[in-house]
């Protein structure tokens, strides 16, 4: 693909966010001399040999903004997929930049709240932006900002959707209309594949399917118009069963929606599976969510994108059923939404006749995995009603903006976690009810924003914080958070230390320098408690988390930059310490990082990345480390074909130490291999459009250890030290 590279020309630094209000008078001769500007950009490219006269939107380069946004991956537990599935709805519906508000602008995760109000308030002082060029006029939009952003935004008219025809013509031409067929698999035999033995007479574990994965998607979709999609998935190991009666269609996982926006008065209906997201994630939050990365200011708030369609294949982050988005007047919005699913989760009988429940779910389960009679046992055991909605308000300017959310949720058997010290906050019974409020205000240079919530039984949930442009070069964020231990939501997921909002309170310091032209400074300090016990830390307890990172950018190709990082946690210490009973201890992590990111031609692009990791569990105890080096090369073969490759290096001392890094894969998918002891990991995939409508991509990765005889562990060891797997994937555009 061949890329824009042009010089642009810079605008002036961004002085702040206020203090540039257009003067009405004036914009018929601003509106000429910015007509002026981008003609003389077009005739300037149009002098520059082989290039194009349109500014190309180039392929979204998501393992690069993973690594700008994500700190550091330790752990698979994360939804990345589901923020994976958001930046590429971004890119096949960009946002339309003369269209899109303050909020929808902010979802991007990409954009400062300098840029954002300085977009807006040129819009507002000139009209409508004529071309992606015209970006370089607004101030505070270097170069770097516009790359970024550049392949999930538009400039079109202010209603693309205006004069089309009725919605099923709209849909028969909508050229971003693809069906997806993919295929995956271990190639060595797993445990749980093997021939079924016995164990004292009763017959072992296996998985019941097949070790193929496979996957049905298809989607057609226009932004700010409608949405169409459905997705059928195997996972390895589960098997194709044809049993309405225990809602089995078939694959194991079935998904579908509808979605129609700006109809009027009506600005989003959603029916079948959809997500949603207002305030700051407290109480209702879907994919678009970083949490604390190595994007110390922009990442740091959330949006109040309301209802968005789902479409991802995680199974347990969405609704199912029917929401609707209805603006009531000029400025206020009402959101209403009704969803009921079956999710999985462990059911048991009570034994006590005079027990305060018959049956009780004691966990949920989120896995997804339905391989075993034990896990498809589990499978869709609990009904889950959820329903509620939102009341927002916006100002003309969109500066202020305030919301009441409220969220019911029922499910058909009672919860009663186990009884154990640190579960006695825990959620218990039917019901819960958690009511909201949430906020942000634009003033002169801050942003200040926040969300309080309370929820069945009293716990209280609040998160707010500030982010100030404190000149041209230098931003900074504060955020402070507190969850009770009996705060109950099991839809939010605002910024925290743990993995739900629950039990705990901090206290965040964000901090970016840009000194020097190409350069970029960005560090942070959170300091959190918990103030009960929690699972393996014996008693209520704190830690602190610290990052700071260097970034080079020498052009708009290459980027380099270094960073550190350290946090301590509580853990509980092993009673093999000589201890009668494990007693809180300190785990103390430190981490390294190194990358650097280039493209010498327009053919070749490399990567290299070196991550390590030391720690410690107690200051008496022996540090251990790990590390991982990879290099990455990607060529271009030709206009239809490209490779990426990748070989890397790691040897950690244990699966404490163990190393996650982002690996390249087919379109709509994440691959994050966990990598422990010692040994090489390797990957290639290559993609080959063959014409406007077919794309396959075919992609081999294998990972070889040394001194294992096993690779793995329960059903899914592996004899030998080698794990290979294969994925092909073929793409239909309609």
């Amino acid at each position: 693909m061949r890329r824009y590279v042009a010089p642009f020309w810079h605008a002036p630094r961004s002085t702040g966010l206020a203090g540039r209000a257009a003067n009405p008078r004036r914009r018929g001769a601003k509106s000429a001399v910015r007509a002026a500007l981008v003609l003389a950009l077009f005739s300037f490219h149009l002098a520059q040999p082989a290039q194009a006269q349109e500014l190309p939107r180039r392929a979204p380069d998501l393992d690069r903004l993973t690594q700008e946004l994500f700190a550091e991956v330790q752990s698979d537990q994360v939804p990345y997929e589901d923020l994976y599935e958001t930046l590429l709805q971004y890119y096949q519906t960009p946002v339309n930049l003369n269209a899109a508000g303050r909020e929808e602008l902010r979802a991007l995760l990409l954009l400062s709240e300098t840029q954002i109000t300085n977009l807006l308030q040129h819009r507002e002082a000139t009209g409508p932006l004529l071309s992606l060029y015209e970006l370089q006029a607004v101030p505070g939009w270097d170069v770097r900002a516009i790359y970024r952003v550049l392949p999930f935004v538009t400039v079109q008219s202010t209603d693309p959707n205006r004069a089309r025809g009725p919605l099923w013509q709209r849909i028969k031409k909508e050229e971003n209309n693809a069906l997806f067929v993919r295929y995956e698999r271990v190639l060595q035999q797993r445990k749980g594949y093997s021939a079924v033995d016995t164990f004292q007479g009763r017959p072992t574990l296996r998985y019941l399917g097949t070790p193929d994965k496979v996957l049905l998607r298809y989607r057609v979709s226009h932004a700010h118009d409608f949405s169409l999609g459905f997705a059928a998935e195997k996972d390895a190991g589960e098997p194709l069963a044809w049993q309405p009666g225990q809602g089995r269609f078939g694959p194991d996982y079935l998904s579908a929606h509808f979605f129609l926006q700006e109809r009027g008065r009506l600005k989003a209906l959603a029916l079948g599976d959809y997500q949603l997201q207002f305030g700051q994630g407290l109480l209702l939050s879907s994919g678009l969510a970083v949490g604390k990365g190595a994007e110390t200011i922009t990442a740091l708030r959330r949006s109040s994108v309301g209802v968005r369609p789902y479409s991802a294949l995680l199974e347990n982050t969405f609704f199912r059923g029917a929401a609707a988005t209805y603006q009531l007047a000029p400025r206020w919005e009402a959101t209403a939404f009704a969803s009921r699913k079956n999710v999985d989760a462990n059911l048991q009988q009570s034994a006590d006749s005079l027990a305060q429940f018959d049956e009780f779910g004691t966990s949920l389960l989120y896995t997804g995995f339905h391989r075993t009679a034990t896990e498809l046992a589990n499978r869709h055991n609990l009904r889950e009603t959820t329903g509620g909605g939102n009341l927002g308000y916006a100002s003309r300017n969109g500066n202020l903006a305030l919301g009441f959310t409220a969220v019911g949720t029922h499910y058909g058997t009672p919860l009663l976690k186990r009884a154990e010290p640190y579960n006695l906050y825990e959620f218990r019974g039917q019901n819960n009810l958690a009511l909201g409020l949430h906020y942000s205000y634009v003033w002169r240079n801050l942003l200040l924003f926040g969300e309080s919530a309370r929820t069945t039984g009293g716990g209280l949930g609040t998160i707010n914080g500030v982010l100030a442009s404190l000149g041209p070069l230098v931003d900074a964020s504060v955020l402070v958070r507190h969850y009770d231990a009996n705060f109950h939501t099991f839809y939010g997921n605002a910024l925290s230390e743990n993995t739900r909002n629950i039990n705990e309170s901090g206290l965040y310091l964000g901090l970016k320098i840009r000194p020097v032209a190409r350069w970029e400074v960005s560090a942070y300090f959170d300091q959190f408690r918990f103030p009960w016990l929690r699972y393996r830390v014996g008693a209520p307890s704190q830690g602190d988390d610290a990052l700071l990172r260097v970034a080079f950018t020498p052009s708009k190709t290459s980027l380099l930059y270094a960073q550190y990082r350290a946090r301590l946690k509580p853990r509980d210490l092993s009673s093999s310490l000589g201890r009668p009973v494990p007693l809180p201890g300190q785990q103390l992590r430190h981490s390294l990082l190194l990358y650097y990111d280039t493209q010498p031609t327009t053919q070749l692009g490399l990567r290299t990345r070196l991550q390590a990791s030391r720690l410690r569990d107690d200051e008496n105890l022996p540090w251990r480390s790990g590390y991982v080096l990879s290099q990455d090369a990607t060529v271009q073969l030709g206009r239809r074909a490209s490779l990426t490759l990748r070989y890397a290096l790691f040897d950690t001392d244990d699966y404490d130490t163990r190393q996650y890094v982002f690996e390249t894969d087919v379109l709509y998918a994440v691959s994050l291999p966990v990598l422990y002891g010692q040994g090489t990991r390797a990957y290639a995939l290559a993609q080959f459009t063959f014409n406007k409508h077919f794309t396959l991509w075919l992609r081999y990765a294998e990972t070889r250890y040394r001194h294992q005889a096993t690779v793995g562990s329960g059903l899914e060891e592996i004899r030998g030290g080698t794990r290979s797997e294969v994925k092909a994937q073929l793409r239909y555009r309609m």
